[in-house]
């Protein structure tokens, strides 16, 4: 049953992942995205792959439901990792045509693009699925707080964020029934080539932003009917707590990014 849950909805559990305080969260996530820029050969990334796997494992949530995060975005990282593989430069040249050559850098580079993809919407994947979107949006608040002595609209910011993550699975719930009603009237959406089946999209597009424009508008009408106000003089249900297990998770990126300057060419 996990492994059918789609990108963006969480999970409840009581796993290590799952009790840790939201803003250690993203704070790693977004620390990982930048460290994982560090890795340049096996060694780096066979670590990066390891840590990712123990943050799965801590999570307690099946591996195929990473994976399946992985599908939908499939096609843009074998398109990217074509494209370097095609005109990167450098090393044993195997085949060149042009301004397409082939060589041992450019395969190299693609391999390591292609596993930088992967384990970036694995950790983006695992944020989601073990922080609710109330939690994440008051993690964001918190940790943008410093920016409101400068006017800056943070409660804001952070509630655009969340309604956006908070609707990602509900748009693709939405997509996955228009395909669906489509296919029952006889559309095939992966018959003919490229500009046909760029055409049999249109009808799952239109009623899509339809339907999202709406949802919106109920949303607008729903937040106004309980007056909300925004968030200057809100109290909170739910208050942050930064424990040991929050520090200890942050000590292991530090490890981390350390080994990784001892692991680099």
């Amino acid at each position: 049953m996990l492994e059918k849950l789609l990108f963006g909805r969480y999970i409840q559990g009581s796993s290590y992942v799952h009790k840790m305080d939201p803003r250690a969260k993203l704070i790693g996530a977004f620390y990982f995205i930048v460290v994982i820029f560090l890795a340049n050969n096996w060694s780096t990334y066979l670590a990066m792959a390891l840590f990712t796997v123990l943050c799965v494992y801590l999570s307690d949530i099946p591996l195929k439901v990473f994976i399946n995060g992985v599908k939908p975005l499939i096609w843009l990282i074998l398109f990217t990792v074509i494209l370097q593989i095609l005109f990167t430069t450098g090393g044993e040249s195997y085949f060149s045509f042009g301004v397409i050559n082939i060589t041992s850098f450019g395969l190299l580079n693609g391999a390591f693009i292609f596993m930088r993809f992967v384990l970036i919407i694995f950790m983006s994947t695992l944020l989601t699925l073990t922080t609710m979107p109330l939690s994440l949006t008051d993690a964001i608040e918190s940790l943008l707080g410093p920016l409101k002595r400068f006017k800056v609209p943070v409660h804001e910011l952070a509630l655009m964020l969340s309604i956006a993550l908070r609707f990602v699975p509900t748009l693709m719930d939405e997509a996955s029934k228009i395909m669906n009603a489509q296919r029952a009237r006889g559309v095939d959406f992966g018959e003919g080539n490229i500009i046909q089946q760029m055409k049999a999209v249109t009808p799952i597009l239109v009623p899509l932003f339809v339907s999202s424009f709406n949802r919106a508008d109920e949303l607008a009408n729903a937040m106004e009917a309980r007056g909300y106000q925004g968030g200057e003089g809100r109290t909170k249900y739910r208050e942050l707590n930064w424990q040991l297990r929050d520090t200890i998770a942050m000590l292991a990126f530090v490890a981390l990014t350390a080994l990784l300057f001892f692991l680099r060419n």
